[in-house]
């Protein structure tokens, strides 16, 4: 098969590798779409994320989906062709986080395209059989692949409380922003406030569910009065994750998603002052079958977020197509 290998920063090459043999408790999954993410963005221009660093060839790319082509020797051969959105992970079952729920947390966590633990910009890929999720005929294997940034969202309003009624606030209008305003509006939020600095990326919102948008360089967020049950920060920019604090109504919640610096100064006062609940989002647990159900039913498009496909050979294009704010989600197809 072909796979696209990250070698260092800035350098990818296309190589020929054995197509993987299922465990006897994985299926092979041909992959038919993989979204490009902002994880994969920075492995690739810094060779790094966080603590994690690129010492050895690492194929990236984890929002993927595809069709079962072959399944160990513990899994129903009846599943052979079928249509699966791929949750990139694989925890340690016997880990106190995995045995709590909370498998997201596992300390021995093998994940997609994390160094050490190739990713799906390939031709095949392997997945423990429960974590390949079968999607309704009807719903893409572009969508599919997408239900796993859907899912980060999911994670975000169960932990931001997002009810019928709520009033949120989301810093960043970049894919994440957008596809948890649109879940926000799904779970039947009145007000849905995106800020952003871009104003293309400020109307794709409106598209998507904002009831309303504000240019954080003209307006003070922070000092507008938005009094929201929840502030969502998608950006990771320091500004706008001090500036949110300042919205938020007393008893409300905060819950930090963009990817930023390793540290930035909060306002404690306020987060005291006001009984703030204050938290962060690491992935997801248990969120697709409600994923697949929102798409399904149609309450979140993830269809019209694609704005641009690549083949397995323009993976680097697909990766600097990010710097175009007008650009939401670009999809790369390893079997095209």
């Amino acid at each position: 098969m072909r796979a696209s290998v990250l070698l260092e920063a800035e350098t990818l090459e296309l190589q020929e590798r054995a197509v993987p043999v299922p465990d006897p408790d994985q299926v092979l999954i041909r992959i038919e779409a993989v979204g490009v993410c902002g994880s994969d963005v920075h492995f690739f221009h810094e060779g790094k994320l966080g603590d994690w660093e690129v010492t050895e060839p690492l194929v990236l790319g984890h929002e993927s989906a595809g069709v079962i082509v072959a399944v160990g020797s513990a899994v129903d051969p009846a599943r052979i062709g079928e249509r699966v959105s791929i949750e990139p992970q694989r925890p340690d079952p016997t880990s106190r986080e995995s045995l709590s729920g909370a498998y997201n947390l596992c300390p021995n966590m093998e994940f997609y395209a994390v160094p050490g633990v190739d990713g799906a910009f390939a031709q095949y890929a392997t997945i423990q059989s429960h974590f390949a999720h079968r999607i309704p005929d009807h719903v893409s294997l572009e969508a599919a692949a997408l239900l796993e940034p859907l899912s980060v969202a999911i994670a975000t309003a169960r932990k931001a409380g997002f009810t019928a009624g709520s009033r949120v606030l989301i810093t960043g209008a970049g894919p994440i922003g957008i596809v948890t305003a649109q879940v926000a509006r799904a779970y039947g939020a009145s007000e849905i406030i995106v800020t952003d600095v871009d104003p293309q990326r400020r109307a794709q919102a409106e598209r998507f569910g904002a009831t309303r948008t504000i240019d954080a360089l003209t307006e003070p967020v922070g000092n507008l009065g938005l009094d929201v049950d929840a502030f969502v920060d998608a950006s990771g920019a320091p500004a706008a994750v001090r500036s949110g604090f300042g919205e938020v109504r007393p008893g409300g919640t905060v819950v930090l998603v963009g990817m930023g610096p390793t540290e930035i100064p909060l306002p404690v006062s306020t987060i005291q002052n006001r009984e703030l609940v204050v938290t962060g989002i690491f992935r997801y647990n248990n969120t697709w079958p409600l994923a697949i159900e929102l798409v399904a039913s149609g309450r979140v498009d993830l269809d019209a977020l694609v704005t641009g496909r690549f083949g397995l050979d323009r993976v680097a294009d697909a990766l600097n197509s990010t710097r175009d704010p007008q650009t939401l989600k670009s999809v790369v197809t390893p079997n095209a």
